[in-house]
């Protein structure tokens, strides 16, 4: 257990990451190249004539920082504690993208949902991070 893998994000020797910062900075670079992605290809479509620029769905962009957390998630034994807070911190990462998505509901979507992604990733990771190594000390 007190042996590490070597790499980014650091990982213990079960595959779990081991500090926020580690989880926050790899989710937040998965978001950049997710925009940078959905930007490129908005582009693409547009300069085709098919639609106006910043009509892809911004959501898109948690794409990335969801495998991270998925990966993140399989590492974890078995149990109450990963489902539990996989649940809650789903629930917290939704409700904050809606209401950031929301505050942004005029703007284009590729924006909007853009923000809505980003305020998803920040609170998964944090409610993740800290819930799941809770309630395994606490059940297990």
């Amino acid at each position: 257990m007190t042996e590490q893998r070597s790499g980014f994000p650091r990982r213990d020797a079960e595959g779990r990451v081991l500090t926020l910062g580690d989880l926050l900075g790899v989710s937040l670079a998965g978001w950049v190249v997710g925009v940078l992605a959905l930007v490129l290809l908005d582009w693409v479509v547009t300069s085709f004539g098919s639609g106006e620029f910043g009509r892809a769905n911004g959501w898109l962009a948690v794409i990335l920082p969801a495998w991270l957390y998925w990966e993140d998630f399989r590492a974890w034994e078995f149990g109450a504690a990963r489902v539990v807070a996989g649940l809650v911190a789903g629930g917290a990462g939704l409700i904050a993208g809606l209401a950031a998505a929301g505050l942004a509901a005029g703007l284009p979507p590729l924006v909007s949902g853009g923000l809505g992604a980003l305020a998803f990733t920040l609170a998964f990771a944090v409610v993740w991070f800290h819930g799941v190594r809770w309630l395994a000390r606490r059940t297990g």
